[in-house]
């Protein structure tokens, strides 16, 4: 987790690193291809698993909230609840939000699965993913993170038979 700047050129310069990080960021991070074995990955995870997984990934934020030195995992949070990853039958929805200007990786997870997780595994999807990030390894860090946090999902929230599924399982890019 980064430290947010406390003066007022920090918080200028991180304003300008998220008005730079334009939307075809995500895009040019996440191509098609990903996308789709993203969704695959959270579609096969969920046949092993009660959980609900949703991954959003966000370019940067506005240049208001950056100045304003709103914290990623606030904006998590806050999309957590915009989205309603929160509203699932078992209280066991996850969101993994990436924020490519950030350099950043957050999970929030509903109460359900959050009381039964430890801090150190969430810790170590996150680390997977900006490792592999800052390689320029989008694709194969969010996989191998995807893969992380299904086995821990199955091992907790073993699947026990059919049910609805709750949430999209593909990637939202905003």
């Amino acid at each position: 987790m980064s430290t947010l700047p406390t003066s007022f050129a920090g918080r200028c310069r991180r304003a300008l690193r998220h008005l730079l990080t334009g939307s075809a960021s995500g895009k040019r991070c996440f191509p098609p291809a990903t996308l789709a074995a993203i969704e695959q990955a959270i579609d096969e995870g969920e046949k092993l698993h009660r959980a609900e997984v949703r991954l959003i990934v966000e370019a940067a934020l506005d240049v208001g909230a950056a100045f304003r030195n709103v914290s990623n995992r606030a904006r998590a949070r806050a999309l957590f609840a915009q989205y309603g990853i929160w509203d699932t039958e078992e209280n066991c929805g996850v969101l993994i939000y990436v924020n490519l200007a950030a350099h950043e990786v957050d999970i929030v997870a509903d109460r359900n699965v959050g009381r039964q997780v430890p801090e150190q595994d969430w810790q170590a999807i996150c680390g997977t993913m900006t490792q592999g990030f800052a390689q320029g390894d989008f694709h194969h860090s969010t996989l191998a993170a995807l893969r992380q946090l299904n086995d821990i999902l199955h091992k907790l929230f073993p699947a026990d038979g059919t049910r609805p599924n709750q949430l999209p399982n593909d990637a939202l890019i905003l």
